[in-house]
Order: C-alpha cells, then structure tokens, then sequence
C-alpha cells in the first residue's frame, strides 16, 4: 500500500504535467490572440519551460521539508500543490475576459505546478526506496517510472478520447479544460492515500546537524561525492531518455519522414512497452547489483546511441522503427528502473531527500530538458549527427562515474530491511 500511495502521487503529478503540452494546440490562442499559431504555441511554450525552470528550485524546497519534517508531508504538499494548480487552469479566464492577466496568470500557476513536479522526484525517489524490502528494492522502486510514463500515456488517453467525442471548436471552447478538472480529482485520490502513508524519517534523523541543508551535503566529503555521482548519471541518464522519449516523436517526422498520426502512434505503442519493462529491469537489479545496472546502462548506450539514432533516421518500416526504439529504452530502462533508488542508495536519511532530488533537477534541467533544442539546433546546422555523438559522449562521460560509484552492497545506507538506514 505504500508503494501504491507514493507512486498514485508521481502518476498525477506527470499526468498533469504533461496534459499542459498536449493541449497547448487548443488552449492557446484563448491566452495568447495574438500572432499567428506558431507564436501562440511558442508563448505556450515559454510558460512550459518556465514550469521546467521552476525544478531545481521545487527539489531544494522540498527535499528541506522531507529531509527536515518528513517524507509524508512533502509527498502531501506536493500532491495538493499540483492538485490547486491543475483546478486552477481549468477554471482560469481567458484573454478575451481579462486580458493581460489572463498569460500572466497562466504563468504563476504553471511555475506553481514547476515547483510541485521538481519536489515529486527525490521525495518519491527516496521514500520508495525507505520502504522497500531489502532484496527486492529495485522491483518496487522501478514502480516510480512506470508511473512517471503511465503519467504520460494517460494524459494521451484523455486527449484522444476527448477528440472522439468533441469536434476541433469545442475543443478549443471548453474541451481543453476537462483533462485539468480530471487531474485535479485525480489529485484528491492520490492526497487522501497520501495522508494514510506512516513516515519512514524518525525524529532523531531529523534532529542531526545538517539534516535538510545544503551545508549536510557539501560539508561532507562522502557527500559531495554522492551528489557528482547522482549529477553525472542524471546528466547522460536524462540526455538519453528525452531523446528517446519525448524527441523521438518529432525525429520520426522530421529525420525519418513518418507522418505525425504514425509517430503518435509509434511512440505510444513504444511507451506502453517500456512501462511494463520497468519491473523486470528493476528486478534485474536485485540480482547483479545497482552498480553492474549502471555500467552496462552507460557502456551499452554509449556504444548502441550512434548505430540506433542513424537506423532509426532512414527505417521506413513501421515494425522496424517501434523495434528499434524499443532496443533503446530496453537499454535506458537498465537506468530508469532504479534512477532513484541507485541515487538514494548514496545518501544518509537526513540529506537524502535534498540530495537526490537537488542534483537530479540540476542534471535534469541543463541536460534533459535542453535535448529537444541541442537536437534541433544541430539539425538546423546541417550537422544532425553531432546530436549522436554529444549523446554518446555524454554517455561515456556517465560510464567513467559508473566505474567510481561504490557498490551499494557492501556498505550502501540502505541495506536490510528497517526504514532507517
């Protein structure tokens, strides 16, 4: 019930997270009127990545609050946070009713939802890592992304039923709305299974020097070690799992010529896969080791990245394409299963929090969430397959941090199965 409760959480917050970009099409000429679509889109646009800005910010506020008050509370804040912010964009006027307001107040509550989504990872990350039992943690850990992509898949769900049942101008009258007002409710049932959830920190780990604070991490040789390992795997693990998740769609129109209705279709085929991937490869990790995970992640993405990505740009068939993506994201899927707890698995429980979260939203933001525009610029350039090779190089950059990474068991902060480690 544990695993559930947290992992309900991470599904609404991705769920909400990602309805924001789908329905942006409909939306925003209601917010932003003028200009012409393309310039509606790119303001949209502006306003979603300044809620991807927001991240680090939210991980460092809310990895104090779970590090210092406890893994609920920040779970329940963050939860209710998004909850607020998606019923507020359902609800919001738009330009033609109160003008300028209207964006601005678009943009406050996204950079809201920013703050909500950059607290969600390392909070979940490290009480699903709390309370897992020893020997079978990466199983249950793999759990955060498959919501973290079931997130994904059911905010496409909603969109593609909603455009069944309502033609193009209900859709951008009130239909855009609707996704909102069902992550809001769907908010509600993930608080109150929140709410039921024990605490995994103790009073006495909250009462040490340096719980919840920067100066715990960086004042700690052990600790700033942790932290460079989670900021290095993040940046090449981020890297890799934007451009094979959420820039593959627009790959497969723009370099291998499928139209954009296949491509969706490909890419949510190709993701249903490999959300059910996820506890196999978590299990995996059980058995040989967080740190052997790792290395063959790192080592088999940096030498497979160039051959797949200059496949897949010229693959025609269909089959072919969802085979080769596939082969990807089982490659990837050895770091994503156990993203979090590989990197909860570094800290003690009174920076845990802080600590993963605060580096992977760093290592996020300058390296995961820049991948669709470092892709672009070098197609734009002529030069596509400089991205291949900036991937790869990133990769081989997360195998050396593979090689120093201590083996979490023997000595790792999490053996056994208490909830303090």
């Amino acid at each position: 019930m544990a695993i559930v409760g947290a992992a309900s959480g991470n599904l609404v917050e991705w769920f909400d997270f990602y309805v924001y970009s789908f329905c942006a099409l409909y939306f925003a000429p209601e917010f932003f009127p003028k200009g012409d679509q393309t310039t509606q889109l790119l303001n949209a646009a502006a306003i979603f990545a300044a809620g991807f800005l927001m991240r680090p910010l939210g991980s460092w506020v809310f990895g104090v609050v779970a590090d210092k008050f406890g893994r609920r509370r920040s779970m329940v804040i963050s939860v209710l946070m998004m909850c607020f912010g998606s019923l507020m964009i359902a609800i919001l006027p738009t330009y033609a009713s109160i003008g300028i307001a209207a964006p601005i107040l678009l943009l406050i509550v996204r950079m809201l939802q920013g703050l909500s989504v950059g607290g969600e990872y390392g909070t979940s990350a490290t009480y699903m890592s709390e309370v897992a039992v020893g020997g079978k943690r990466g199983f249950y850990s793999s759990f955060q992304y498959v919501t973290l992509i079931g997130g994904q898949l059911l905010a496409t769900v909603v969109l593609v039923i909603l455009q069944l049942y309502l033609n193009e101008a209900e859709m951008r009258a009130w239909g855009w709305r609707v996704p909102f007002f069902i992550g809001a409710l769907a908010a509600l049932v993930a608080l109150y299974l929140r709410r039921s959830l024990h605490e995994t920190l103790s009073e006495e780990t909250r009462a040490r020097e340096g719980a919840g604070t920067l100066g715990g991490i960086f004042r700690n040789a052990k600790n700033r070690h942790a932290f460079l390992i989670v900021l290095g795997f993040t940046a090449g693990g981020s890297l890799i799992f934007y451009t094979f998740t959420t820039y593959m769609q627009k790959y497969l129109v723009n370099t291998a010529g499928f139209s954009a209705a296949t491509a969706t279709n490909l890419m949510t085929v190709v993701l249903f896969i490999y959300m059910c991937m996820q506890p196999l490869f978590g299990a995996l990790s059980d058995k040989i080791g967080r740190r052997t995970s790792m290395r063959l992640f790192t080592a088999l993405a940096t030498l497979s990245t160039v051959p797949l990505l200059t496949a897949i740009a010229v693959v025609r068939s269909e089959l072919a394409a969802v085979l080769l993506i596939t082969t990807a994201l089982a490659i990837v899927s050895l770091y994503t299963s156990i993203s979090g707890l590989v990197k909860a698995e570094l800290f003690p429980p009174e920076v845990r929090a802080l600590g993963v979260g605060f580096a992977y939203a760093i290592g996020n933001a300058l390296f995961g969430g820049t991948a669709e525009y470092v892709a672009l610029w070098f197609k734009q350039g002529g030069v596509e397959n400089y991205f291949y090779w900036y991937v790869t190089g990133m990769m081989a950059i997360g195998f050396i941090v593979s090689l120093i990474m201590p083996d979490s068991r023997k000595g790792g902060y999490l053996q056994g199965k208490g909830m303090e480690h």
